[in-house]
């Protein structure tokens, strides 16, 4: 089985964290691969860094198909940016990490609360509720209020500030798990949980997981309606290359 990760920024020391992370949290026989688009923002934290990244995510799943091999997909942004443009480039799983840490947060709480990075992101994670329909389980969302490259550049004092802010959701929110936001926080659930007493849910684990599920199942990203293929038409100027598009329907 082979698990390709795609982290939606251009960060590639933190792409390289994110894969050590799922890595570790690999089955036996589970290739674990991950890569960064060429271009597009160094970290995401705005509805504009996420409208670019969202097409480096589709040509990186785009390389995928073109080279062959891979069995799942998994965006590891929190906001999940072009996931459903991407399931409609492949009908192999495609997982964004918000939305599979939801769903495992859901069955082992009844109600979360989301610590991310910072207070505009999380209106993104609200928004991402909504669509997903866990809007009624997530308590609170709360920010530590630290730029995404701080946990690159400063990762002790942003430890700190996470596990603070974890604590204090779980004292004040009347909650059973807690939603780490942020797949820059990946290879941080185990250090977090023992300092807050509660369980912590990181997303590009949760994800990983889901998709060695799926594969393991056959099931597939479903091509009947609105994530069939999508039809082949001109692009211009700097999309071009996407012109008339020809993918393996394998």
């Amino acid at each position: 089985m082979h698990i390709h990760i795609i982290n939606p920024n251009t960060t590639a020391s933190m792409t390289q964290a994110i894969h050590r992370a799922a890595e570790q949290q690999a089955s036996s026989g589970t290739r674990v691969s991950a890569s960064q688009p060429e271009s597009g923002p160094v970290s995401i934290e705005s509805h504009f860094d996420e409208v670019v990244s969202a097409v480096g995510v589709a040509e990186e799943v785009l390389k995928g198909e073109r080279e062959g091999g891979i069995d799942a997909y998994i965006v590891a942004c929190f906001g999940d940016p072009g996931l459903l443009s991407a399931r409609e480039l492949t009908r192999a799983p495609v997982i964004g990490i918000a939305e599979a840490a939801f769903h495992l947060a859901t069955l082992i709480s009844t109600r979360f609360s989301i610590v991310t990075t910072l207070g505009r992101t999380g209106i993104i994670a609200e928004h991402l509720l909504e669509q997903y329909g866990f809007r009624h389980h997530c308590r609170r969302i709360r920010a530590a209020e630290i730029p995404v490259l701080d946990l690159e550049h400063h990762p002790d004092a942003a430890f700190k500030r996470i596990v603070e802010e974890c604590c204090r959701a779980r004292d004040e929110d009347d909650i059973g798990a807690i939603v780490l936001g942020c797949g820059g926080m990946a290879g941080l659930t185990q250090e977090i949980s023992r300092e807050v007493g509660i369980p912590v849910v990181e997303g590009v684990s949760a994800a990983l997981k889901l998709a060695e599920s799926l594969v393991g199942l056959g099931l597939h990203t479903s091509k009947h309606g609105d994530l069939d293929y999508p039809r082949p038409k001109p692009f211009t100027g700097k999309f071009a290359a996407l012109s008339n598009l020809q993918l393996p329907r394998k």
